[in-house]
């Protein structure tokens, strides 16, 4: 059994969206481990005399339809009248115990593959700015509300030595817990990592969460950045993410067909981003 918890508050407008977002969020833990989601409770906060009932359903609908896609029940939950409005889930799976995923294991040697784009902190901050538009709202919520149900699907008929998801640390952050997990160098290919539209312009303009910020801190000693990279590539390689793909730590060989596959799912940007040696443990090296 595999149990995980997760809420925040709305990172986009739409409260449909915004449901379905924080359902697969709360899902993608269980997906990370090699599992399969089977009840979920809902977790909500609202302030209740302040926003219109409908806009609560919106939320709550969203996230049962995403709860439904993965295959699970939805057995009830507990709201609270609370300031601003949280949405979240508790989710109990299953996992072969011979079979779980961990992020400790990767070998020398191995590729590391990345399901889906990072740059939601970012792009989610210039939402609330008022400055993203509506094709670049639509992309980033077209890829948080993406369940990574499939990619681990896909993935078990892999030979998956390491996984984790990436999330609020962000993907240098958790592909550093891989890299000192599995005692470990990882080197990144940073002109590989996909990133979301506009990120980088985003990030120029000031528009990175304060999140993102103390993940680049908390790093910084076990990263270095090649010489020569564009300056804004580590605010981008360390922004906070919501709903982020999966990091797959796979034998060199079965990379291509692997990044295939999923491509063929739907996951269109998966991509090789860098490769585990065994180099100075549990470092990350950034290069071009």
């Amino acid at each position: 059994m595999v149990q995980t918890v997760d809420y925040f508050t709305p990172i986009v407008d739409d409260p449909y969206a915004f449901g379905q977002i924080a359902a697969a969020n709360a899902l993608s833990d269980i997906y990370a481990m090699g599992g399969k989601p089977l009840t979920v409770m809902n977790i909500v906060g609202f302030p209740i005399s302040k926003l219109d009932k409908s806009i609560l359903a919106a939320i709550l609908e969203g996230g049962a339809d995403k709860v439904r896609e993965a295959g699970a029940t939805l057995v009830g939950g507990h709201s609270i009248d609370d300031v601003d409005p949280k949405f979240g889930m508790a989710v109990t799976g299953l996992v072969d115990p011979r079979k779980v995923w961990t992020n400790a294991n990767a070998k020398a040697g191995d590729a590391l593959i990345l399901t889906k784009p990072i740059g939601m902190g970012i792009t989610t901050k210039a939402i609330k700015e008022g400055v993203a538009g509506e094709e670049v709202i639509a992309q980033v919520t077209y890829w948080m509300a993406m369940l990574n149900r499939q990619a681990a699907e896909i993935a078990k008929a892999y030979t998956v030595h390491a996984a984790t998801d990436v999330t609020g640390f962000g993907l240098v952050g958790h592909a550093l817990e891989m890299a000192k997990g599995s005692s470990l160098r990882l080197t990144i290919a940073a002109h590989q990592v996909p990133i979301l539209p506009m990120t980088a312009e985003f990030a120029k303009q000031g528009l990175v969460p304060a999140g993102s910020r103390r993940n680049a801190a908390f790093v910084a000693q076990a990263t270095t950045y090649a010489t020569g990279l564009d300056p804004i590539m580590p605010t981008l390689l360390t922004d906070a993410v919501t709903s982020g793909g999966l990091l797959l730590s796979v034998p060199e060989e079965q990379a291509a067909s692997l990044v295939a596959e999923l491509a063929q799912a739907g996951m269109t940007q998966s991509a090789v981003i860098g490769y585990f040696d065994d180099g100075e443990s549990g470092t990350i090296l950034v290069d071009r």
